[in-house]
């Protein structure tokens, strides 16, 4: 069965994980973290709550602003977006856009997932919110939303600068946002490599992009997420991962090298995978219809308000047990979607959450009007003696 967990961390100076007692893990990395992207539950940290350069990793942020852009219908995925001189001027990682070159919206956001264009990343950040400095303004209003209490940017594609820092907590926060919300980045995350073609004065062109995460290629289970590496900030990287009903996000800054960063990403994953447990219940099953008092229907159905989640963080085995929780009836009037019960779930008879029971339907107090129709139906209704 699935079950939500109870406790989320809360701020990046105060971060607590679910296990009694702190595995020791041996990594390279300065700061690491690892979350169970579902409940947001943070399973190992270590110096998370450490400000740090984070490089490249920033364009989770960006990339985050953009499919929200997408959702809302701002921007659509075949629309043309023009380079600018200044996007055409990045340094640092890029794909060589040209001023005045124009490419979709679905290729720029393969060249910032895939090979982490700077170039890419500023086109698209003028594009929505007129110039990188407006851009760059929304990435901190959209942090502070999310609880990214020890984050500030300065620019959309992490190049070093100072007043742009974040933690290895707050890129979980923004990592579980993108992913949870917008699972179709796994499209993109999953590309090793692919051709695009540079459309300039000069003609058409074309240019490879190589995957910066080999995370993909060398752990079976990784997804995605987002690699950055600058000599201020070290190797670091967000990562995903799914086995076996777990979906993990680790996170590690200030790795050593390239090599160490990706062991440290898999002793996370790899720990995790393998102390941690799944629970979920769909919550198909039928629910018992409720007597009704005083209301225009004599009964009312229910409806579960979710799936049940939870992960285990004890190593134990067990079986998930469900008690439904319910009034012998119920009175008039009753509104679609009111809490009328809740389904408990306990594991080795320790409770681990609940789901709430909901009115599938509203129910309104019986008029005079309905009882005198309900009287004449009965009357004709009725056979003669």
């Amino acid at each position: 069965m699935n079950t939500t967990s109870d406790a989320d961390a809360e701020t990046a100076s105060d971060i607590t994980t679910e296990h009694t007692a702190a595995p020791v893990l041996t990594l390279t990395a300065s700061s690491a973290l690892l979350m169970d992207a579902a409940t947001g539950t943070v399973l190992f940290e270590q110096n998370a709550a450490k400000e740090r350069p984070i490089a490249s990793v920033t364009k989770i942020m960006t990339l985050l602003l953009i499919f929200q852009a997408l959702h809302n219908q701002t921007i659509q995925l075949e629309d043309l977006i023009p380079v600018s001189a200044h996007a055409a001027s990045m340094g640092g990682s890029q794909v060589y856009l040209e001023e005045g070159e124009t490419q979709t919206v679905e290729t720029l956001i393969k060249c910032i997932v895939v090979a982490s264009a700077n170039d890419a990343c500023v086109a698209m950040a003028e594009q929505l919110a007129g110039s990188e400095e407006a851009f760059v303004r929304q990435m901190n209003e959209t942090a502070a939303s999310l609880g990214m209490l020890h984050t500030h940017f300065a620019n959309c594609c992490g190049l070093d600068t100072e007043g742009h820092y974040s933690t290895a907590y707050d890129i979980a926060l923004m990592s579980r946002e993108l992913t949870v919300n917008y699972p179709e980045i796994f499209d993109y995350t999953s590309i090793w490599m692919e051709d695009i073609t540079h459309h300039t004065a000069r003609g058409d062109t074309s240019f490879t992009l190589n995957n910066t995460n080999h995370l993909i290629k060398q752990y079976p289970y990784a997804t995605g997420l987002k690699t950055g590496f600058t000599s201020t900030a070290g190797f670091c990287l967000s990562a995903t991962a799914s086995k076996d009903g777990m979906d993990f996000i680790a996170v590690v800054l200030n790795a050593p090298s390239s090599k160490e960063r990706m062991a440290d990403i898999e002793t996370l994953f790899e720990w995790g995978f393998a102390n941690c447990q799944v629970y979920t219940d769909e919550n198909l099953d039928s629910l018992p219809k409720l007597p009704v008092s005083r209301g225009r229907h004599s009964q009312l159905s229910l409806k579960y308000e979710s799936a049940f989640y939870h992960l285990d963080t004890t190593n134990t085995a067990g079986e998930l047990a469900k008690k439904i929780e319910l009034p012998d009836s119920v009175e008039a009037p009753i509104k679609k979607g009111d809490i009328i019960g809740k389904a408990v779930y306990t594991l080795n008879d320790n409770t681990v959450g609940s789901v709430n029971l909901l009115a599938s339907e509203s129910i309104p107090l019986i008029t005079l009007k309905d009882t005198c129709q309900q009287l004449l139906h009965r009357f004709f209704l009725s056979e003669p003696d």
